[in-house]
């Protein structure tokens, strides 16, 4: 990066780390320009003629897209260095949550708090950010294994990925750049993250709708290629979720709530599931449940000959919504979408399906469990196509 670019981006920085001149244009703008303040500063630097490329590039670092044509180079060239960074850290935390019990690494939060804090550092690497957001811990689990000498084995240690709260791994992140980190450089990754992820938008004033089904058959007679995973097959077996009552438990796919498989599920999320047990038990047990990503999951997974839900299978990995939206490759913010049942919606954390006719099927939490509400208001911040679904 050469040393006017670098100086535009520190300007960039000083501007709204200054109380009194966010004070000055109010803190309504700051919120809105935080997020663009490192790459408005390069293209500031570059000549007003280049600050129409500033959306599109900010759109592209953080959803995979494309310049804008006719950008400059060397925005082109801090583009290609930073977006290097950000495909690096997307991979080292979708590796890292899949060894996660409990929660995950938002690779947002990552890569948003690399964008505020350490665009100006070329010292940092990816893996020294991503570092900073996660623990590793030795934990003991029961097993039946039987070794060489026909010994019985019934304990092994395993290691964890634990994911730290955003104040440890800010610390840690500050220990890493060597200075302490401030509240304006807090409030400048709270911006970046909020603008691209989308949080913090309009309240949904709508319905959520459940249905009073309680069936827990799957039919695949209305699919029209069971044999393929399909966008018009995944609406039909969402809107069945949705007509026959699935109820919500964290790390669910569709399976029907046994005491067996709860008592599973209490063990391994005894946070996300086990403070919830009493009301899982009087609204859910018996019946299919999910979580949000798990009734896209639960899709993929479905044996078409035995209906059988059979985790892992048929090419659809087993990741959480945020992972989903960044593995797509095709995906837009939420006001571009095409009018297609069967994309995805998503806001951080969370993922539902379009059915059309605007309107969304999703996992809505345990006191919801599956329901209809209305695409418009709700919050979604993008559509995407699922990885492993065909849209044709």
């Amino acid at each position: 990066m050469s040393t006017a670019v670098a100086a535009a981006i520190k300007a960039g920085i000083a501007i709204f780390a200054d109380p009194k001149a966010r004070k000055a244009i109010g803190w309504i703008i700051v919120a809105i320009l935080s997020p663009l303040i490192l790459l408005v500063a390069i293209l500031c630097s570059l000549g007003s003629g280049a600050a129409q490329h500033d959306r599109a590039m900010t759109n592209a670092l953080f959803l995979g897209g494309s310049l804008t044509p006719g950008a400059p180079a060397e925005v082109r060239a801090e583009f290609d260095r930073v977006s290097g960074i950000f495909s690096r850290i997307d991979t080292l935390v979708a590796d890292l949550n899949q060894d996660t019990e409990f929660g995950e690494i938002d690779p947002a939060q990552v890569k948003a708090a690399y964008y505020a804090m350490c665009l100006a550092d070329d010292t940092l690497t990816a893996d020294d950010v991503t570092d900073c957001f996660y623990t590793l811990e030795t934990r003991t689990r029961t097993v039946t294994t039987t070794d060489e000498e026909g010994n019985t084995v019934t304990e092994e240690e395993y290691t964890v990925v634990v994911p730290k709260s955003l104040a440890d791994s800010y610390a840690s992140l500050s220990a890493q750049l060597g200075r302490t980190t401030t509240e304006d450089d807090l409030a400048n990754i709270q911006a970046v993250y909020t603008q691209v992820t989308g949080r913090g938008g309009e309240d949904y004033s709508g319905e959520f709708l459940r249905s009073d089904g309680s069936s827990t058959g799957i039919d695949v007679s209305g699919f029209t290629d069971p044999t393929s995973k399909n966008a018009h097959d995944l609406v039909s077996y969402a809107v069945q979720a949705w007509e026959n009552g699935w109820g919500y438990v964290w790390g669910t796919y569709g399976n029907v709530l046994t005491e067996s498989l709860l008592d599973y599920k209490i063990q391994q999320y005894p946070d996300g599931v086990g403070q919830y047990e009493d009301i899982i038990r009087a609204r859910w047990l018996g019946g299919r449940v999910t979580d949000c990503v798990g009734l896209i999951k639960g899709y993929g997974w479905l044996d078409p000959d035995t209906l059988a839900i059979q985790y892992g299978t048929h090419g659809m990995p087993d990741v959480g919504a945020n992972a989903m939206c960044q593995n797509a490759t095709v995906k837009g913010p939420i006001s571009t979408m095409p009018d297609t049942p069967g994309l995805a919606v998503w806001m951080e954390g969370h993922i539902g399906v379009y059915i059309g006719g605007g309107e969304v099927v999703e996992a809505s939490g345990t006191s919801r469990g599956v329901v209809k509400t209305q695409l418009a208001g709700r919050g979604w911040t993008y559509w995407l196509e699922v990885p492993y679904i065909n849209y044709d």
